[in-house]
């Protein structure tokens, strides 16, 4: 009976994750909807612009300065005919270093040679002269033939044509707006629909374990041994829902091996860590493998950068998306319309997480060559792109001078907001800790020092002597 009800029970989890997954693209296809019909809008008023350029043509020319608008004629002219003429002078330039070059290294006088290229010069020169001369002639015809200046009918076509595309935008903006109010209302039912199946399924299998309403993150008791070596030794925090939590210690003292436990790289040789996902399930990250952790809302960045260098910073965002498809092996065999809705999705939320970043500059450049701070960036963007509830950050400020560091600070904390998610922070920069976060753990060889705020830390007298140094020392 045990063994059927745990099949039960991992098949109504993989029900529940499937609904949460649907729940996640709503979402994105909710955060897009503006977008999209902005961008219908953006090229509804470019179309109107092209013709309105169209019709402004005419007019415009007789509104214009004949003598200003005959005098760019003719400079463009002049500008093509040099392009062409550049060749024969690079030629003619050449032929005459060359001729005074030998005549030096021969000991003769540079000066007849010089003279000999002297006709050839005058030549080119003169036929640029004539060219002038007759542009200037047509310059001439033409400001004899169009003498008359016409203002008010390119006036009062503009004011029309500028009053009809702000009427247009007004129209636009009306019509939008409601499209976008019915389209994300229709999402918001779904999503509501999806948010009760989900709510069913956990009462119908209501999880084991149980957290506080305010922690996202809990771990009691957590052991990472390897062989003799305890890296983790009995570790107990809690870490609460939209705070950002440090953890420090020095060199050698397991931060690192935490992050590893908390995403599965390393399963631990004892302890519980209980997570908390958007739909608030608490889930034991312990049952799941390591490629599933993404799935659950918990995001991480590495001590050393992890971006795939040989791609483009778009791609890495595409990439940290994978998980996100959920088309079938036959609709992308077939590139089935699913598919294409899915990839649109993907890459306006790509978009607008590189905008978010500051990063659009760098979108379709490749990862190799840019900036360690700029990387760093990527690497931070890609964990957004996956809609996390935790996020873990590695030593993010490792390598970024001061003025990088205070911008990392407000960014974790806009990030923080923005996304509505919880951050864990592991840095040795104490001045960064210090600053953004709201909780911090110290530990030394894998045992917990202090637990607290900012003031309680630095007020810690094991905290001084195991990381921060004491005075005198």
């Amino acid at each position: 009976m045990a063994k059927i009800s745990d099949k039960l029970l991992d098949a109504a989890q993989r029900h529940t994750a499937k609904l949460q997954l649907q729940l996640s693209w709503l979402r994105a296809e909710h955060a897009a909807v503006p977008d999209a019909y902005r961008q219908r809008k953006e090229a509804e008023l470019r179309k109107f612009l092209q013709n309105a350029n169209k019709k402004l043509l005419a007019p415009a020319f007789l509104a214009c300065d004949k003598e200003q608008y005959a005098a760019c004629q003719m400079a463009e002219q002049l500008a093509k005919y040099d392009i062409k003429a550049a060749l024969p002078y690079r030629a003619l330039n050449h032929k005459t270093a060359k001729a005074i070059f030998k005549a030096i290294h021969s000991g003769e006088d540079w000066t007849p040679a010089l003279e000999a290229m002297e006709p050839k010069w005058a030549r080119l020169q003169g036929k640029r002269a004539a060219h002038i001369q007759k542009l200037e002639a047509k310059k001439q015809a033409f400001l004899s033939k169009h003498t008359a200046t016409d203002t008010a009918a390119y006036d009062a076509l503009k004011a029309k044509l500028t009053e009809e595309y702000e009427a247009l935008s007004d129209r636009l903006d009306a019509r939008y707006a409601q499209a976008v109010a019915q389209k994300q209302q229709a999402i918001e039912n779904k999503m509501d629909r999806i948010g009760r199946k989900i709510a069913a399924a956990r009462a119908k299998h209501p999880s084991q374990y149980a957290l506080d309403e305010d922690v996202v993150l809990s771990i009691r008791g957590l052991k990472m041994y390897f062989g003799g070596l305890k890296a983790v030794d009995d570790l107990t925090f809690d870490v609460k829902k939209g705070e950002i939590f440090g953890l420090i210690g020095p060199n050698g003292a397991g931060k690192t091996t935490v992050f590893n436990c908390i995403t599965q790289f390393y399963k631990p040789t004892d302890g519980q860590l209980l997570f908390r996902t958007r739909d608030d399930g608490v889930i034991r990250l312990t049952d799941y493998p390591v490629h599933d952790i993404v799935s659950k809302g918990i995001l991480r960045t590495f001590q050393n950068l992890e971006v795939v260098k040989e791609v483009s910073v778009l791609d890495n965002m595409l990439i940290a998306a994978t998980r996100q498809y959920t088309s079938s092996l036959v609709t992308q065999m077939f590139h089935l319309p699913t598919l294409g809705r899915e990839e649109r999705m993907i890459r306006a939320k790509a978009d607008r997480v590189l905008k978010y970043m500051d990063l659009s500059a760098y979108r379709d450049r490749l990862c190799w060559g840019l900036p360690y701070g700029v990387l760093k960036r990527v690497e931070i963007a890609r964990a957004l792109m996956c809609d996390p509830q935790l996020v873990i950050l590695d030593e993010p400020a490792a390598g970024l001078n001061e003025s990088e560091t205070r911008d990392l600070a407000e960014l974790i904390r806009r990030i923080r907001t923005d996304f509505d998610c919880t951050v864990l922070l592991v840095e040795h920069d104490m001045s960064l800790v210090m600053n953004v976060c709201d909780h911090i753990c110290a530990i030394s060889f894998g045992k917990m020092l202090a637990c607290g705020t900012a003031d309680q830390i630095k007020a810690s007298k094991e905290v001084q002597e195991a990381y921060l140094g004491t005075e005198g020392t």
